[in-house]
């Protein structure tokens, strides 16, 4: 079944026929955006581009807080800060009356964060200290993916900001920020955990009586498969977490109901690449099929050219024509074949044949020529001359094939980059676009976002 269109924003302006242009600067200046969630696979930019979105909001008069889960920690550095943790942090030298916080998920304080506020400081201590729940917090397939949903709904809840930049999770896949939640409730409420909460449920000696009486086989069995400590452990966990999975669930649909409120704006970002662009593709349909506002694609370090009317083809036969001393194009259609020593003689300078000398007549003596005019030059210097001209040509004409060819290069990159996005466009034409050009270096400060955030507003 094909899934409907991405329910799209109303902030876009026409190209032409086939693309809609993403206005990033109404985006952001619209008040109703609460949320913006730029999502893709990796490797795209996605946390650049948060952090420009977010600086260009702030210096426009918004009050925002990136939210970023990027371990390079490229995010820090580009804003002056000397590390980011779980706490926002105020970005200094932002212009204009806006205010720009940053932070970094740290996925064990999240989650022990959670269990601190909801659950009484014997419990807390039970929980924190425990072994399964330490390996739990710290690398649990999803852990990091859900506790960026929790920070979400924390900052949300707080309502210090009036816009949230989200770079979501650097995952194999871009869904896996969308199925958190369902997972972890998944694993909740899988018979492993039924089981294992049981004991806990009837409580005391009776519990353990019925442990060791109605499935005395079963955890026989699981503790020679995970061994006996850590099934001990994972019981106690178990125990110490009954109270709090509920909560986790609950909270789980609530921001996943936010992301689908029309306070939120998701961007997909990708690069001009046929892998990246299909796994945009694929996120545009589970957007739309999850019924979440998408904004707009934003196509990140899309390549360009100075001179695009000198195609690949007459960038490359030019180079080889270069290359094999023969025809160079003079323009206008006219052709020169270049110099060869089949071509390079002339009347002037061609050889006549000495004439024998007749009986009785001596051959003058060389000695005898008069003195050649002052400042003409010897044949030897000549003759130096010209083979260096000569070797100063062939220098250039090499140097020019290589320029040729490297423009040759970058017009099939374009062409590439050009087919990949309009066979995009061609399957979505619902969806807004917005190109980024590539910087020729990476962002490292405040100056390289602001170039970023120009590009990102067309």
């Amino acid at each position: 079944m094909t899934p409907e269109p991405a329910r799209p924003l109303d902030d876009a302006r026409t190209l032409d026929d086939a693309t809609r242009a993403l206005d990033v600067d109404a985006l952001i200046d619209d008040a109703e955006t609460r949320i913006v969630v730029c999502c893709g696979s990796g490797g795209v930019g996605k946390t650049t581009t948060a952090a420009a979105i977010g600086l260009r909001a702030a210096e426009r008069g918004r009050k925002v807080v990136v939210l970023t889960i990027d371990p390079a920690r490229r995010l820090a550095q580009s804003m002056g800060i000397d590390s980011l943790d779980n706490v926002p942090r105020r970005v200094k030298d932002v212009d204009g009356d806006g205010e720009l916080h940053a932070m970094m998920l740290d996925m064990k304080r999240t989650f022990d964060e959670i269990v601190e506020a909801h659950a009484d400081k014997e419990r807390a201590e039970a929980i924190l200290g425990n072994p399964f729940y330490q390996s739990l917090s710290a690398g649990f397939a999803g852990t990091q993916e859900y506790m960026a949903m929790e920070k979400l709904g924390q900052l949300r809840s707080r309502d210090e900001w009036d816009l949230i930049v989200v770079d979501t999770p650097p995952s194999r896949s871009a869904l896996d920020f969308l199925d958190a939640p369902k997972r972890l409730g998944s694993f909740l409420d899988g018979k492993l955990i039924r089981l294992l909460m049981a004991p806990a449920k009837v409580g005391g000696r009776a519990g353990m009586k019925f442990l060791n009486v109605g499935m005395s086989m079963m955890t026989g069995a699981l503790g020679k498969l995970l061994g006996g400590p850590l099934l001990r452990d994972v019981q106690t966990f178990v125990a110490a977490m009954d109270t709090m999975f509920g909560g986790f669930r609950t909270r789980a649909d609530a921001t996943y109901r936010l992301l689908q409120a029309p306070g939120t704006a998701f961007l997909v970002v990708a690069s001009p690449e046929r892998d990246a662009l299909r796994e945009a593709a694929y996120f545009v349909e589970r957007l739309a099929a999850d019924d979440m506002p998408l904004a707009g694609l934003v196509l990140n370090r899309v390549h360009g050219s100075g001179a695009a009317q000198l195609s690949a083809e007459r960038a490359l036969a030019a180079a080889e024509n270069l290359e094999d001393n023969r025809i160079v194009d003079q323009g206008d259609g006219k052709e020169a074949v270049r110099s060869s020593p089949e071509h390079s003689a002339t009347p002037e300078t061609s050889e006549t044949p000495t004439e024998a000398p007749r009986p009785g007549q001596t051959t003058p003596d060389p000695r005898d020529a008069p003195d050649a005019p002052a400042g003409s030059a010897a044949p030897e210097a000549h003759e130096t001359h010209t083979d260096a001209d000569a070797s100063e040509e062939q220098l250039t004409a090499q140097l020019t094939a290589g320029l040729l060819r490297l423009h040759a290069e970058r017009m099939r990159l374009l062409d590439r980059e050009q087919r990949t996005r309009d066979r995009f466009t061609s399957l979505h034409p619902e969806v807004a676009v917005t190109e980024v050009a590539a910087l020729p270096g990476d962002v490292h400060d405040l100056a390289g976002l602001r170039a970023i955030g120009d590009r990102l507003a067309g």
